[in-house]
């Protein structure tokens, strides 16, 4: 695939793996690509943590408000019998209380579905008076983390070995969710202590990491449509001279619920907008009057 230009707007599915922070990830995809393309992805995963990061470049960061705040599922491991300062394998890590019987295990994972609130963890990348978390947390400060209101909305016991007080599970929950948090309250619930010793995440909205391609080959392979990306928005298709509009910023009409819209022209993604009172007003703009994707056809 060539070089794209820095006005591109295009995104992939990247599998991230463990150990490269997800700004490290950013950075291997911005290398591949022309000097000051901006990049950027729409939600962390930790170091530790492997799967789906879904990266965007160019004009297209400008659609992050619309993925960030995505459903997320993710496979976690949590280790039982066992607690860890970072909440994962990162650590340190001090011994815990004896592992629980199945039947405990299957109780306490039912018990964590719903709507809920959440300590966020000490060792996060929210910043609190303008620093991050674990800054503070790793130079010995006391640190209490805001409290987010998430939900779970669905979570699932996939295994669980006694002897090794080893549990997984999977789970789908709203976004800004720390998920090793919940490996911690688990333990705690359980009596035994217990932290996230691996996290995979499958899935933001209904993208799946299955397509996602490894950091180093996001550039030379093909990227996702625009479209794919925001396939969880209503879609409004426009002609020709709607998309000029649109790339104007000019509002068009258009009944239907309120809310964002997809604005689309053939297999390309002029603009986001936002429909009230049957006007539909641009409110991202990938693609101006001059350089409309049906412009160029």
């Amino acid at each position: 695939m060539a070089e794209p230009p820095p006005d591109v707007a295009v995104g992939w599915l990247v599998d991230k793996a463990a150990g490269p922070t997800s700004h490290d990830v950013v950075a291997i995809i911005r290398r591949g690509l022309a000097r000051r393309t901006r990049v950027g992805h729409t939600g962390t995963l930790d170091p530790f943590a492997t799967g789906l990061l879904v990266v965007l470049a160019g004009r297209a960061t400008r659609l992050v408000r619309y993925l960030s705040g995505l459903p997320k599922t993710y496979r976690a491991t949590v280790q039982l019998g066992a607690r860890s300062v970072t909440g994962d394998p990162e650590g340190p890590i001090t011994p815990g209380g004896p592992v629980p019987s199945a039947g405990e295990v299957a109780l306490a994972v039912e018990a964590v579905r719903g709507r809920q609130t959440q300590v966020t963890p000490a060792f996060s990348a929210v910043k609190v008076g303008g620093e991050p978390l674990y800054r503070r947390a790793r130079r010995g400060e006391a640190v209490q983390g805001p409290v987010r209101d998430i939900e779970v909305f669905d979570i699932a016991l996939e295994g669980y070995d006694p002897s090794r007080g080893e549990m997984v599970v999977r789970m789908r929950v709203s976004s800004g969710t720390y998920v090793r948090q919940i490996a911690v309250d688990l333990g705690e619930r359980l009596g035994c202590g217990g932290y996230c010793a691996a996290l995979r995440r499958l899935e933001v909205g209904d993208l799946r990491v299955e397509a996602a391609v490894a950091a180093e080959d996001a550039v030379a392979s093909p990227p996702v449509p625009l479209t794919r990306l925001l396939a969880h928005l209503p879609r409004l298709d426009v002609d020709d001279d709607q998309a000029r509009r649109a790339g104007d910023g000019i509002a068009l009409a258009a009944d239907g619920p309120d809310g964002d819209v997809a604005l689309v022209r053939g297999d390309a993604l002029v603009a986001v907008g936002e429909r009230a009172d049957g006007l539909v007003r641009p409110r991202v703009v990938l693609y101006g009057a001059a350089d409309a994707p049906a412009a160029r056809a």
